[in-house]
């Protein structure tokens, strides 16, 4: 059988092709935010990517619900995660002490 993968695709703003990566997740949404992408998936990740080379930042989060929506602050001080229970968690961004 035939196994459904998916992946991450970067373009240039010129559609110049500069790289992919393959995901374990389905990616239910994405945000891009400065140099990173913040991503969610229906199996309840919340993973942040490198935008240049697509390499992950942090160890996957485990959010046990499927992710609905991502948002990240102005500030890019929080991660506002929607979850499939209608719950909204707020994920610190930074060192501890600064969160």
């Amino acid at each position: 059988s035939i196994q459904d993968k998916n992946a991450l695709h970067l373009y240039s703003v010129n559609g110049k092709y500069l790289g992919s990566e393959t995901l374990k997740e389905e990616v239910s949404d994405l945000c891009v935010t400065g140099e990173y992408i913040v991503m969610g998936s229906l199996q309840g990740f919340l993973s942040i990517r490198d935008l240049y080379s697509l390499s992950l930042s942090i160890s996957p989060l485990a959010m046990r619900l499927p992710i609905h929506c991502i948002s990240v602050t102005k500030e890019y001080s929080h991660i506002l995660v929607g979850l499939e229970d209608g719950k909204l968690i707020i994920v610190g961004v930074g060192k501890p002490a600064e969160v």
